[in-house]
């Protein structure tokens, strides 16, 4: 008797470990689903710029359903419809993972991300700016079931075997999700033209934009705040070397603060910078000519920034997160000050006269957005992140 009972007291611990270990492998995602809701504001905004002209021109919304399809486009317009909804797909699925099984989130997140699809051309109907397009909405699907496909068969690695938090807990120290996602945008935020290199946040031309539409009045919010000083070619280096150098100072000091002291440091900061490099010069490609792919680079200021951005990261590196953290706030908000300030810059403003924005209008408004945007998210989270309170080491 007393054999069976500990045989079946056994059994039974088994079993409750293995219903415990399957719970903890079928944890939500919470980055995922902050991250789905980012993509989300990024589509909107995407799908709706310049959010002006707004008219009901006596047309049904769901009128572009039945027209025949689009007798010209091309190539390049479909594939960014196509990879445009892909990550959507991706993360619905890994959203509504584990609350719906695998195939359940797989069928609920194509149908989701179609109804999202199709309610944004529909909304275009209202929009002089934007055309409602049944092809859009059908390469917007292909986009989102291949995202569905991936995101159902990356589900088992990622949340299941929770490969994600497994390299989290290892490298970073705990609770910076919304880090890591503001860290992930920065090389996107690189996709939007910047009259210098990392030089995100310009939002006087935004705000003197919006007054002057409202008020009828040209205004020029920079040109008030520099009171009408102009800058010598020598102070035009000079801006751009602060803002490249502190642009690059302040990301990585933020991604240093989120690292543990075992994580490969160099390797993660180098393909973070260099990531964005890339994604830089695939754009400048796209939006202008192959040619001027690396234009970004033979700036001098572009080029004196990101060697003495080097040279103070490499002393940086190793003083203390609060430190770190307390600095970062300064490089961002110096960065912010002077390219809310100076001129624009005359070369850059003779490369944008090239620009074909008809290409890439799908994005150019989410990428501006992100542009503009992503340097106040990144002061927010410093602002409100205390690495000193977290075990780090």
């Amino acid at each position: 008797m007393r054999t069976d009972r500990a045989v079946s007291k056994r059994l039974g611990e088994g079993i409750g470990k293995g219903f415990t270990n399957i719970a903890m492998n079928k944890q939500a995602s919470p980055l995922t689903r902050v991250t789905l809701l980012a993509y989300l504001s990024l589509i909107v905004y995407a799908s709706w710029y310049p959010f002006t002209g707004w008219h009901n021109a006596g047309v049904s919304p769901f009128a572009y359903l039945p027209q025949p399809l689009p007798r010209y486009w091309t190539f390049f317009d479909v594939s960014i419809d196509i990879v445009g909804y892909l990550p959507l797909g991706v993360l619905l699925v890994l959203a509504c993972y584990p609350r719906l099984s695998r195939t359940q989130a797989a069928l609920f997140s194509f149908v989701t991300g179609t109804l999202i699809s199709a309610a944004m051309e529909a909304i275009q109907t209202y929009l002089p700016s934007r055309v409602s397009s049944n092809l859009d909405l059908m390469t917007n699907s292909l986009g989102v079931f291949i995202g569905v496909v991936a995101g159902y068969l990356l589900t088992p690695i990622l949340l299941e075997k929770d490969l994600l938090g497994q390299v989290r807990g290892r490298w970073c120290v705990p609770s910076v999700s919304n880090g890591l996602i503001i860290l992930a945008l920065w090389p996107l935020a690189q996709i939007y033209p910047q009259g210098y290199l990392f030089g995100l946040g310009q939002l006087t031309p935004v705000i003197s934009n919006w007054i002057t539409v409202y008020l009828d009045i040209p205004i020029d919010l920079g040109e008030i705040l520099r009171q009408g000083a102009s800058l010598s070619i020598e102070q035009y280096w000079l801006s751009e070397t602060i803002v490249t150098c502190f642009g690059m100072i302040n990301v990585v000091l933020i991604f240093l603060c989120l690292l543990r002291g075992e994580a490969p440091r160099l390797r993660l900061v180098t393909m973070l910078i260099g990531t964005a490099l890339i994604i830089k010069s695939l754009a400048m490609a796209l939006l202008f000519w192959p040619e001027q792919a690396y234009s970004w680079f033979f700036s001098p200021g572009a080029q004196a920034g990101l060697i003495v951005g080097f040279l103070m990261l490499y002393g940086l590196a190793f003083i203390p997160s609060g430190v770190q953290r307390h600095l970062a706030i300064f490089t961002l908000i110096v960065s912010l000050l002077v390219i809310n300030m100076v001129p624009g810059n005359p070369y850059f403003i003779d490369t944008l006269s090239t620009w074909n924005q008809g290409k890439f209008l799908n994005f150019d408004g989410a990428a501006h957005f992100l542009s503009v945007l992503w340097p106040w998210l990144a002061l927010w989270f410093l602002l409100q992140y205390r690495p000193d309170s977290l075990e780090k080491r």
